[in-house]
């Protein structure tokens, strides 16, 4: 018997020794990635180099806030827009840039990120240095940026897909007739058509009349800048996009939208003449990813008053664990309540871009919003591409409100959907079910009965309740009426200009606006910039997927998504939320999609 404890001893002794050392090896191996990874971010940024920008995906607000490849373990940082103009406002100044070649660009991003992202390189030109733009092909937003550029180039087998804007909005209702599903809608607000999808076949005319104003202003941005840059008359400019005479590359030079046809390693040579270097010259180039860890990622530890900008990006929901690019009320008020203990922190700026969600989930974060004002924290908000509904609902009570001009916002109304499968089940599957209950709504909320009128009336009651609530909620923190709200309120969108006119809004400008009105608002000079939440690196968020500190499919899931559907992303993210919505919904009517 003793022998026996003497090989089993051996035998676990041998087994924790190997796992020792192969755990060791994973650990060696994750530092030795590791270090690469840093090795790598610390490019040299040589004399008489040309910043590159390759915006061909999404765009967050904030860097690495987005579903990320599992798969690619030396993935490099996704910058946010915000670092990518800090970026290129570096290079403005920086002695070793020469210019920017802006690179296929095609990015997916709201429009108001496309202004931006467009007046920081029109802001770059104003140094005097070269912007030099080339695409195989032009989006419309793709073309938008590179319009502003000293030089538009495109493959001569190119084009460009200029041809006005619009808005799909896609119904279901007949998909759900055939089922036999029955929708339960109940809303508050007219112009609330978050739940049209589920109810008509087409938009409202009130939508239709929302829709139509908001992309027109849009429109009318885009055709003011594009024209002011190329020197384009804006009737010329409708003019092309209504005969769609850009489709082609020979159309788009004909029509000087382009300034002329090369392909790649055309416009390379292009950039050496504009920098004076031969043909057997060596072009220096560095990615912006490089150069902002190389130049630009750096804290300034000597001011010890800090601002916090927390970046509130993605639909709001209910609980602490989500898909990634949501707004968590858990994780967020506890990292609020953090900010407001936090004797440093002199004031926050809310960066919103959010079309909204949970009504439960709004009123908690803008609770802690309040405590943070009563506290002596002055709170600014910021508004990017869209910040409606919840979205506004979160943002109300600031101290100031700053929108972009595009930003979409307003959408005050609630709503909430709930599906009955009783016929479905009944006459698809041969279904049926039965109850017995002791008191009137015992079974009250399944989806398998129809609801009385008398249930019916009690969700609609409480939809009234909580609209009401919300018109509070503004009315408090804009110093008007709740009467005064609902006159601009029922659900209805509002461009930010037409905001800052009927008193949503405080006025126009970007993050760093915002930024300069809280460090006044905290009478403070010297201050450095916190970003919140703390997003992890590529190799942080693998290794947490490895450690199962996150769910790994979900991970996959989003990032195989994102990269599958490209543009169609945020269209898949809208029918994924619909299909997660519980309780009620104060939420934009519709993911914009502008094409």
């Amino acid at each position: 018997m003793s022998q026996f404890f003497k090989f089993l001893f051996a035998s676990c002794l041998g087994t924790f020794l190997a796992l020792l050392l192969l755990f060791s090896v994973a650990i060696g191996s994750i530092t030795s990635l590791a270090s690469k990874g840093l090795e790598k971010a610390k490019a040299e940024v040589k004399p008489n180099t040309v910043l590159e920008l390759s915006l061909d995906n999404l765009v967050p607000e904030k860097t690495n806030n987005i579903p990320i490849s599992p798969f690619e373990l030396e993935q490099k940082d996704v910058l946010g827009l915000h670092d990518i103009i800090r970026a290129i406002r570096k290079a403005k100044e920086d002695p070793d840039i020469k210019g920017i070649y802006l690179n296929k660009a095609t990015p997916i991003m709201g429009w108001a990120s496309h202004n931006a992202l467009r007046e920081a390189l029109a802001d770059f030109r104003s140094s005097g240095k070269f912007v030099v733009a080339y695409a195989h092909l032009y989006t419309q937003g793709g073309y938008y940026l590179a319009s502003v550029a000293d030089e538009v180039l495109i493959n001569p087998i190119g084009g460009v897909d200029f041809r006005g804007l619009s808005s799909t909005i896609l119904f279901f209702k007949g998909m759900l007739d055939k089922l036999d599903v029955q929708m339960r809608i109940f809303y508050a607000g007219k112009f609330k058509s978050a739940t049209e999808p589920f109810r008509l076949d087409k938009m409202s005319p009130e939508n239709r009349l929302q829709v139509r104003e908001y992309v027109t202003a849009l429109y009318d941005d885009m055709i003011a800048d594009i024209s002011a840059s190329r020197n384009i008359p804006a009737d010329t400019l409708r003019n092309i996009a209504e005969n769609f005479d850009g489709r082609t590359a020979e159309g788009a030079l004909n029509r000087r939208l382009v300034d002329r046809l090369a392909y790649e390693d055309e416009a390379l040579e292009r950039l050496k003449e504009r920098m004076g270097l031969g043909k057997d010259d060596k072009l220096n180039r560095v990615k912006v990813e490089d150069y902002f860890d190389a130049r630009v990622k750096k804290i300034d530890f000597k001011a010890k008053d800090k601002i916090a900008v927390v970046y509130a990006e993605g639909a709001i929901a209910d609980g602490d664990k989500g898909d990634p690019g949501e707004i968590l009320d858990g994780p967020y008020v506890k990292m609020l309540r953090r900010i407001r203990q936090d004797k440093a922190v002199k004031a926050i700026v809310l960066r919103v871009n959010s079309p909204g969600g949970s009504v439960l989930a709004s009123e908690n974060i803008l609770r802690e919003i309040i405590l943070c004002r009563e506290a002596g924290k002055p709170v600014i908000v910021s508004m990017g591409d869209v910040a409606a509904s919840g979205g506004y609902y979160i943002a109300c009570q600031a101290d100031s409100i700053f929108a972009e001009p595009t930003t979409i916002t307003g959408s005050i109304g609630v709503f909430g959907v709930i599906p009955i499968l009783q016929n479905t089940m009944k006459n698809k599957l041969g279904i049926t079910a039965d109850t017995v209950r002791t008191q009137r709504y015992s079974a009250f909320g399944t989806p398998f009965f129809d609801f009385s009128p008398d249930e019916s009336r009690l969700i609609q009651g409480q939809i009234d309740r909580i609209y009401a609530d919300f018109l509070e909620r503004v009315a408090k923190g804009r110093r008007m009426t709740p009467e005064q709200v609902h006159e601009i309120a029922q659900g209805r969108v509002w461009i930010g200009q037409k905001a800052r006119e009927i008193g949503l809004v405080d006025d126009l400008g970007s993050l760093d606006r915002a930024l300069s009105a809280a460090a006044q608002r905290a009478g403070i000079e010297k201050y450095r910039v916190v970003e919140y939440p703390a997003t992890k690196t590529p190799l942080e968020q693998i290794l947490d997927k490895l450690m199962r500190q996150t769910d790994p499919d979900d991970e996959v899931r989003a990032w195989m998504m994102r990269s599958d559907l490209g543009e169609l992303y945020p269209m898949y993210r809208m029918l994924r939320d619909a299909r997660k919505n519980q309780g009620i919904q104060a939420r934009l009517p519709f993911e914009i999609i502008l094409r």
